[in-house]
């Protein structure tokens, strides 16, 4: 075997039992775990999918409690094997170019909270410094296979926020009234 294809198996290894050398995912598909092009923008691309996450959440926030709980939960699931595919098309585990997982997630840290410019800043301060600080059980999460591993962290991290973000409206309630400008 020639030291270039060596080269090239070492960087493109396998992420599970198949090969990710040719696992070219669709174009749709890569829209969809990209989230519409954010995770190609430079410098964190996870904080750029958030942005997505948010107009998901508007959407959702006509819902009752438990339908929009339902909803952000089946989406999350049916995330997983778009980031799987983003994962194989990338090569690589958990890429930063996939972002479905932060646009799925969001909407699980405004659970049960008014939309206004101040909850809107504070979730996604909240959502970010979670999936960031990864605390447990997230770290542990993110080495589960494919999809399952990208998403899980981001969906108990969002989980950590939520409950985050209910206690911050506790003591500044005055958020839920800041529409700025």
């Amino acid at each position: 075997m020639s030291e270039i294809k060596m080269k090239e198996e070492e960087t493109v290894a396998p992420l599970h039992s198949e090969s990710v050398a040719n696992a070219r995912a669709p174009g749709w598909i890569r829209l969809l775990a990209t989230g519409f092009g954010a995770g190609y923008l430079p410098i964190g691309p996870g904080s750029w999918g958030t942005f997505p996450g948010m107009l998901l959440c508007w959407a959702l926030q006509p819902l009752p409690a438990w339908g929009y709980l339902a909803a952000a939960v089946a989406l999350g699931l049916a995330a997983v094997p778009l980031a799987t595919a983003g994962e194989r098309h990338f090569g690589r585990k958990d890429p930063g170019e996939v972002v479905i997982d932060e646009i799925v997630a969001f909407p699980i840290t405004m659970w049960l909270v008014p939309l206004s410019l101040g909850t809107l800043a504070a979730g996604f301060f909240l959502n970010r410094l979670m999936d960031t600080l990864k605390l447990w059980p997230c770290h542990r999460l993110q080495s589960l296979p494919g999809g399952w591993g990208i998403l899980l962290d981001d969906l108990v991290a969002a989980g950590q926020s939520c409950l985050l973000m209910h206690a911050t409206l506790f003591f500044w309630p005055e958020l839920r009234s800041f529409h700025g400008f």
